[in-house]
Order: structure tokens, then C-alpha cells, then sequence
């Protein structure tokens, strides 16, 4: 296939992706609403996030399903595709199990955080697995000054280390209408352009269909929210953008493509530890984007102003690529 072409099958992806996703919700909504399985919202955070309770959750499952259907009816029965998503659905079962324990079963802890990082560590032995089987090598590319380091058996703890470090650091950006899913939408399509430049073309279908999903859901997750993605979604979405920069050799550029997820976890990071040293939070709740809310701003400019740190992030990463 030539580039136009290789371009058109990308277009067709990210619009078949969000229809997918777009017929999806008004199936998985309505049914959700049915059998009552609503956002428990927590007590200790911002107070407007109290009128949300109830909000229909496990919606991640139309992303999954957006973007399988599409990326495998595209880009075929490949050894990438089958890998991306993979890596994208059985971290999505991770946060399935940890929605349906909260939710259904009302267990509020959900799953352990030992199960938890223990799927996160199956899912990584799995992508090295993959990524071995693909002859992915063990280079390690340095943004900026292009060099790549061999990194040896050594790159494969690093893959299981930035697998777990995003599917969580997706989990916790994952607290305002539309934030987690508009900035995966952003990286995924940075992440099309980046795939395509290495002639990865199923790799670019794949980024493509996540994207139209992570788009046709936000049309149900636009504040105000119809549904959550719940940690099904964000798990999944964290292992997607994983596989995605695994395969791109990408895995340092996405400190930077995915640069407010970064943000979100060291402010979670820093205030656990501010606190336990002296005492003192230096937030007024963390993750950043509830510092932000409890000090005036409208959730719906939290999420504008972040999505706009994400996009210039996303095309910070590009030029360094």
C-alpha cells in the first residue's frame, strides 16, 4: 500500500472508530443505566463531583469495542494488531474486575493494589513477550539527541515499569469529565503521525481507531458526563498508549507526548510525600486537576486548560521526534 493510500485507511479508522464507538452508546449506555451500575463518588473530594453519583460507569468497554472492531477489520489479523490490542484489553479486564468488585458487588476498595500490579505485571510479561516475538530488539531511543542505547535484558524491566506507571498515571488523570479521554485522544493522534513515519502501518491504523473511539466516547463524557469510563476504560487506555510507544520506540518521547498525565502523577507523588515528611500538603487535593477546582476554576476550564497543555505537549513531542 502507498502513503496516500496508507493515509486514506488512517482517516477511515479514526471515522469508523468513533461511529463504532457512537453506536456502541446507545446500546452499553441505556443497558449500564438498567442494571444500575453507577459511579460511587467519593465523599472527600470536591463537593460539585456529589451531584455525579449514580453517573453510569464500565463505559471504557465502548473504547474497547471501537477500537478492536475497527483496528482488526482495518489493518487485519496482524501480528502488531494483535498485540496493541492485546496489551489494550487485557488491561481493560484488569480494571473490568476492579469496576465490577466496586460497582456490582459493592466492594468500594475494589480490586487489592496487589492484584492489581500483579495483572499490571502479567500484561508487561506479556508485551515483552510480544515484543520479542516481533524481533522488537532492545534499543532504547534517546529523544532530541538520537542516540539509542542497548539497553539488553535490562529493557525488558523497563517495559514493565512504563506499563505500569501509565495504565495508573491514565488512571488518576481519569477525574473530570472528558480530561482522560480528550488527552488519549490527543497522544493517540500524535501517536498516528508518529507510526507512520517508521511505515508502521498497522500500528497507524490502530492509533487512528483510538482515537475516532477516544472521540466518539467523549461525545458521551463531555460534561456533563452520560457515563465514566471507569477503570476499565483507563487501565485500557494506559496499556494501548504503552503498546503504542513500545512498538514506535518511543518509550522516553512519551514522558513528554503524554506530559500531563506525568504532571498528574507527580503531583500525586509529591503531596504523599510532602505530607509524610512534614505534615503539609502542597496541594489542596491531588490529583492536580482537583487544585485546581477547589481553588475557583469551573471543571469544564480544568479540562479546556489541560487539554490545551496536552495538545502542545503532543506537538512538543512530534518536533522531538
Amino acid at each position: 500500500m502507498n502513503a496516500t493510500g496508507d493515509l486514506r485507511m488512517v482517516f477511515i479508522a479514526v471515522g469508523a472508530g468513533l461511529i463504532t464507538t457512537l453506536i456502541l452508546g446507545t446500546i452499553l449506555i441505556p443497558l449500564l443505566y438498567r442494571l444500575k451500575f453507577g459511579q460511587e463518588v467519593r465523599d472527600d473530594g470536591p463537593r460539585s463531583h456529589l451531584k455525579k453519583q449514580g453517573t453510569a460507569t464500565m463505559g471504557g468497554l465502548m473504547i474497547l469495542g471501537g477500537t478492536g472492531l475497527t483496528g482488526l477489520l482495518l489493518a487485519g489479523n496482524t501480528s502488531e494488531m494483535r498485540l496493541l490490542f492485546g496489551i489494550m484489553f487485557g488491561c481493560g479486564l484488569i480494571g473490568f474486575v476492579d469496576d465490577f468488585l466496586k460497582v456490582v458487588l459493592r466492594r468500594p476498595l475494589g480490586l487489592k493494589a496487589r492484584a492489581k500490579i500483579l495483572g499490571q505485571l502479567l500484561m508487561g510479561a506479556l508485551l515483552v513477550w510480544g515484543v520479542h516475538i516481533l524481533g522488537r530488539g532492545t534499543l532504547v531511543s534517546v529523544p532530541v539527541i538520537g542516540i539509542t542505547i542497548q539497553a539488553g535484558i535490562l529493557y525488558y524491566f523497563f517495559i514493565v515499569f512504563v506499563l505500569i506507571c501509565t495504565t495508573n498515571a491514565v488512571n488518576l488523570t481519569d477525574g473530570l469529565d472528558g480530561l482522560a479521554v480528550g488527552l488519549m485522544a490527543i497522544a493517540s493522534g500524535a501517536y498516528v503521525m508518529i507510526a507512520r513515519m517508521y511505515g508502521q502501518t498497522a500500528t497507524a491504523i490502530f492509533a487512528g481507531a483510538l482515537a475516532g473511539s477516544c472521540l466518539g466516547f467523549l461525545c458521551y463524557n463531555y460534561h456533563p458526563a452520560r457515563v465514566f469510563m471507569g477503570d476499565t476504560g483507563s487501565l485500557a487506555l494506559g496499556g494501548a498508549l504503552t503498546a503504542l510507544a513500545v512498538l514506535t520506540r518511543t518509550e522516553l518521547l512519551l514522558l513528554i507526548l503524554g506530559g500531563v498525565f506525568v504532571l498528574e502523577t507527580l503531583s500525586v507523588i509529591i503531596q504523599v510525600v510532602s505530607f509524610r515528611l512534614t505534615g503539609r500538603r502542597v496541594f489542596k487535593m491531588s490529583p492536580l486537576h482537583h487544585h485546581f477546582e477547589l481553588s475557583g476554576w469551573p471543571e469544564i476550564k480544568v479540562v479546556h486548560i489541560f487539554w490545551l497543555l496536552g495538545l502542545c505537549f503532543a506537538i512538543l513531542g512530534l518536533w522531538m521526534v
